[in-house]
Parts: structure tokens; C-alpha cells; sequence
């Protein structure tokens, strides 16, 4: 009985966790053909629906059929800290900020091409990646080899 006590909480945290991530991963919509989602909205990108691709914010949501979808890249853009290096200490020159980036691109309903850049955290883009190449059944194109290294782990 006691064993019990001390594994119910352990028990509830990891369901809480599970049925947390189901709620996509956090994003930003950089741009694309999509002129209802405006550049620059903050939310989430949402692989888990079986039939669609999701994008959802305060302000906007999309869907796009798996289907649909014929592109699915991955980039990243590196920084240099400067402004930190000359406010605070010249070691920041040595920090490195990885931006991951998500292009994907799909045929409309009136068989137009559309795009959308997202740029997405660090923490989920692995399970991104790994959950459209299943979905879509398309590879994931990458723009460089250090995507290609950080994509596939």
C-alpha cells in the first residue's frame, strides 16, 4: 500500500506530461503565402492530428491536410552574440543562438502552391521533423549539413 502512495504521484505527473505534449510545439510564423496568419504570430505547430497539419495562435488558425503537404524542409540560422559581447563581457563572442527553422510547402484546394516558414524551439524540432516525414511520407529536405547533423540527432 505504501509502494502505491509513493507511485501515484510519479504516476499522474507522467500523464499529466504525456497529455500536456499533445498540444503542439511552440512556433513562430515567419511568413509565406499565407496572408491570413500574420508574420511574426506566436503559437503552436501541431503534427498529433491524423489527417492535418495545425498551426494555432491567439490570433489565427490553419490546417493543411498531410496529403497536401510536398515540401518539408529544415534549416537553422547561427548568430553571434555581439550586442551581449559588447554590453556584458567579450566571451559572449564565443555563444552561438541556433535559430531551427520549418518550411513547409503544399498544394491548396485550387491546386496553387503555398508556403509557410515557422520558426520553431529547440526542444521540439527533432519530434517535428520525425512525426511529418511519418504523416507525409516525405523526407525532410535540409538546406545545409549542419541542419542535416541537428535534424536527425
Amino acid at each position: 500500500m505504501t509502494l502505491i502512495r509513493l507511485a501515484l504521484p510519479g504516476l499522474v505527473v507522467c500523464l499529466a506530461l504525456i497529455a500536456g505534449n499533445n498540444d503542439g510545439s511552440q512556433a513562430q510564423y515567419v511568413g509565406g503565402t499565407i496572408s491570413e496568419i500574420p508574420a511574426g504570430c506566436g503559437g503552436r505547430v501541431q503534427a498529433v492530428d491524423t489527417e492535418y497539419f495545425v498551426f494555432s495562435s491567439k490570433n489565427a488558425r490553419w490546417r493543411v491536410p498531410y496529403d497536401k503537404i510536398n515540401l518539408v524542409e529544415y534549416g537553422q540560422k547561427v548568430d553571434r552574440r555581439y550586442l551581449a559581447a559588447v554590453l556584458i563581457s567579450p566571451l559572449f563572442l564565443f555563444a552561438k543562438k541556433t535559430q531551427h527553422f520549418l518550411t513547409i510547402g503544399y498544394s491548396d484546394d485550387e491546386n496553387r502552391q503555398q508556403a509557410m516558414v515557422f520558426k520553431v524551439s529547440k526542444q521540439d524540432i527533432r519530434t517535428v521533423l520525425v512525426i511529418l516525414e511519418a504523416r507525409t511520407g516525405r523526407k525532410v529536405e535540409f538546406q545545409d549539413d549542419d541542419a542535416r547533423k541537428s535534424g536527425k540527432g
